[in-house]
């Protein structure tokens, strides 16, 4: 029997490698369709990658067109190599530690904090634009496949600004990907705007239309909780972007319980509000293990370490979880709303 989902997909950097395995995983069973995609950031970045690859080569080529794109963030897609540079790096804590205190973080630190990017003046370059500005666009807004939506925040109204079909371009993509402090704003039809983490990450909204499926499956990489309390500057400035970050996806699925709750006591109907069934795919053991370093600068193995926990997360919740998909929930809200 074959299942339809839609997918949320949250921004964090490189951390959006562990999306990358997510659907890896996904894409392998054919027992589930995906039928719209919301993405912000990495997440947007890996649904248009999705897209472009199944409209021109299925399921194959859709995972085909993720290991491309995370090639060119940095990732090693040969399975040997990436094999032996994991088994010769050292436990994931330790090696975030070190790239914490690497010259290439510290350069990174060190300038967004003295400047804006708009004082690098002749040197100023987006980096992701080479990259973004290889995507297959025309597959990327089919008409056919699944719904794409992309989320971007608006300087000037600080209202969300959702992108879809033909609206998806190199520059909608890059807006949704805009951290101020990296990057200039991306100026967009005279609007100019910033990552869309800030209003939504990822958006659920548009995956509530009536003609979509009722699951929903949240792909979380911004820890929700974590043991420690930050103490260092780093460290506590990182908690407060995934707290910012997470705080419209909490939002939205607290709206979602309430409007269960009235459903539940008839005070509405189905025909009224759509019944969502909220199901979120995450590792927050692996989170809470990496830093804002692994989030800004990609290195091969932490992205395959990311990318393999993705596949590993993905195939538990498939096997836990498939026969509960169109039936029921299977995100506690009690337990995540409980104060």
């Amino acid at each position: 029997m074959v299942k339809r989902i839609n997918l949320a997909l949250q921004g964090g950097g490189a951390h959006g490698a562990f999306t990358w395995g997510v659907l890896d995983r996904i894409l392998e069973d054919e027992r589930i369709e995906i039928a719209s995609i919301s993405g912000t950031s990495a997440g947007a970045m890996n649904g248009a990658a999705l897209k472009a690859g199944m409209m021109n080569g299925g399921r194959d080529g859709a995972r085909e067109n993720l290991d491309w794109f995370w090639a060119q963030v940095g990732a090693v897609t040969d399975d040997s190599l990436s094999s032996w540079m994991d088994a010769m790096s050292p436990a994931t804590s330790i090696l975030s530690a070190a790239m914490s205190y690497s010259p290439a973080y510290a350069a990174i630190d060190f300038t967004s904090r003295l400047m804006s990017p708009y004082g690098a003046g002749l040197f100023y370059t987006n980096t992701l634009k080479p990259i973004v500005d290889q995507m297959k666009f025309d597959a990327v807004c089919a008409d056919t496949g699944p719904e794409l939506y992309v989320c971007a925040t608006n300087v000037r109204t600080g209202k969300i600004k959702m992108f879809s079909g033909a609206a998806i371009t190199s520059d909608a993509l890059m807006a949704s990907a805009c951290l101020p402090t990296v990057y200039k704003a991306v100026e967009i039809d005279g609007e100019a705007y910033w990552d869309g983490g800030y209003t939504g990450n990822p958006a659920l909204f548009p995956l509530f239309e009536g003609h979509l499926p009722a699951d929903v499956v949240v792909v979380n990489i911004n820890p929700l909780h974590r043991d420690d309390i930050p103490t260092d500057p780093q460290a506590i400035q990182n908690r407060i972007n995934e707290i910012s970050f997470n705080s419209s996806l909490l939002r939205e699925l607290r709206a979602i319980k309430f409007v269960k709750r009235l459903l539940s006591a008839g005070s509405v109907s189905e025909d009224v509000m759509k019944n969502v069934l909220v199901h979120m795919i995450s590792d927050d053991a692996l989170m809470n293990d990496l830093s804002v370093a692994t989030k800004s600068v990609p290195n091969p193995v932490v992205l395959s370490r990311l990318k393999a926990a993705g596949r590993a997360a993905a195939d538990g919740f498939l096997s836990a979880h498939f026969d509960d998909l169109g039936e029921r929930d299977t995100v506690d809200f009690e337990a995540m709303f409980k104060a």
